[in-house]
């Protein structure tokens, strides 16, 4: 039977991009990321352009992902969240691959790659309909 964090990081391999949560002068927002997991952590490349990523870097962030409107009709519906610091990062050639390419304009305006990431203190799974409970035998 697989932990939290093994069948999280399972899931989040099936999607590509998630939210990010954080406070910006004590006001919260949630950014668009692209997202991969590598060496037990979660890595974001965000759109440098509006500023998020300084307010998440240094900060305690929520990452969420879920297949809420894409559920392949053997798995249910599932939802991941990851709690734990963020930081930034520079990504190996190996891990910007896994990336794939990114997008060119953002809200009009060029590209701009920064990438972050979290080491998760906090992992939650969660399941609508108990498939990924028939599936792995996990209680989520």
């Amino acid at each position: 039977m697989p932990t939290d964090h093994q069948l999280a990081a399972g899931l989040l391999g099936r999607v590509a991009h998630g939210r990010v949560a954080a406070s910006m002068r004590a006001l919260p927002f949630l950014a668009t990321a692209r997202h991969i997991v590598a060496d037990g952590r979660l890595l974001l490349r965000m759109h440098g352009g509006h500023g998020h990523h300084r307010a998440c870097a240094g900060s305690v962030v929520a990452y969420g992902v879920d297949n809420l409107d894409s559920a392949r009709g053997d798995e249910g519906e599932w939802s991941v969240q990851v709690v734990g610091v963020c930081e930034s990062v520079e990504p190996t050639i190996d891990q910007l691959a896994r990336f794939g390419p990114a997008p060119h304009r953002v809200d009009g305006t060029a590209f701009e790659p920064v990438y972050l990431g979290i080491a998760p203190q906090f992992v939650t799974v969660h399941s609508t309909d108990g498939a990924l409970a028939q599936r792995y035998g996990h209680c989520v």
